[in-house]
């Protein structure tokens, strides 16, 4: 890559990288839609949505010095307004306040969405799986569920308004960069977000150590979406008498599986149905 392009860092408090500052603790989602991408494999999806003029772009980088050499390819796909910031070890920790390991980093921002959850309801294919999260604050889970949904081939995921926002940066590094690349809303409350997709034909089944159905006994549908609530309480029970509701069997003395778990073994058996793995 050349030198030309790349802007030497060497002081913490450089004001050109404020927003890497603390990192750990702070987070940025929320502040105008900007979040912070951490690691190579986000940074080459974040590379490829820009690219690609997606959701996603991103407005600088900044790198443990000795890694440069190792992602020429990935930072040739940014344009070149876009600067990138280098920075030695030690002055790369006293910016983001601890010792990181990756030495990879990068603030991004969502474009504004250009539809709203209707529309984009709407676009979704005659034959679709959709993985919904209600509740679920857990910024593992969610990048988790993210991870998922990208893994067994899921049109989409949807989050009601109490799920925590996936471009946390814990959220985003768990689903390894599949917050980019996994078309999401996270609007309406849990029942007007069901309501909105059982008036499209979607087979709604709700998870939970309860469900009457067996996740195997599921017949499948044309569209069908899997629905997930937080840990402990789970889905509430309208929701639960509303809807369809499915379990994963399981040997006994344990209550139930985590989200992540849940969620990517009864994605499995849903994507099978529609011949997607």
């Amino acid at each position: 890559m050349s030198g030309d392009r790349l802007i030497e860092i060497t002081h913490p408090d450089d004001p050109r990288i404020a927003e890497f500052r603390d990192i750990r603790e702070r987070d940025l989602t929320g502040r105008e839609s900007r979040f912070i991408a951490e690691g190579t494999v986000v940074l080459r999806l974040l590379a490829e949505a820009h690219a690609t003029e997606g959701d996603f772009v991103a407005e600088k980088v900044l790198l443990l010095r000795n890694r440069v050499d190792g992602l020429e390819a990935v930072l040739a796909a940014f344009p070149t307004d876009v600067p990138v910031y280098v920075a030695d070890g030690p002055i790369l920790d006293g910016i983001v306040g601890f010792h990181l390991h990756r030495g990879v980093l990068a603030l991004g921002r969502r474009r504004a969405a250009s539809d709203d959850m209707d529309a984009f309801l709407d676009r979704l294919p005659e034959r679709a799986l959709v993985l919904v999260g209600c509740g679920i604050s857990n910024h593992d889970n969610v990048g988790s569920m993210f991870r998922n949904a990208a893994a067994f081939g899921a049109d989409a995921l949807l989050l009601d308004d109490t799920c925590c926002d996936p471009l946390y940066r814990k959220a985003l590094r768990v689903s390894v960069g599949s917050v980019l690349t996994v078309p999401y809303r996270r609007q309406l409350s849990d029942v007007d977000l069901l309501a909105a997709l059982a008036s499209r034909g979607f087979a709604i089944w709700s998870l939970s150590p309860r469900g009457e159905t067996d996740i195997r006994s599921v017949p499948p549908a044309e569209r069908m979406a899997l629905v997930v609530g937080t840990e402990g309480e789970g889905l509430p029970q309208a929701i639960l008498s509303r809807f369809g509701s499915v379990r994963i069997p399981q040997a006994p003395g344990l209550d139930s599986l985590n989200v992540a778990t849940a969620s990517g073994i009864a994605l499995f058996e849903m994507a099978s149905l529609l011949g997607r793995v």
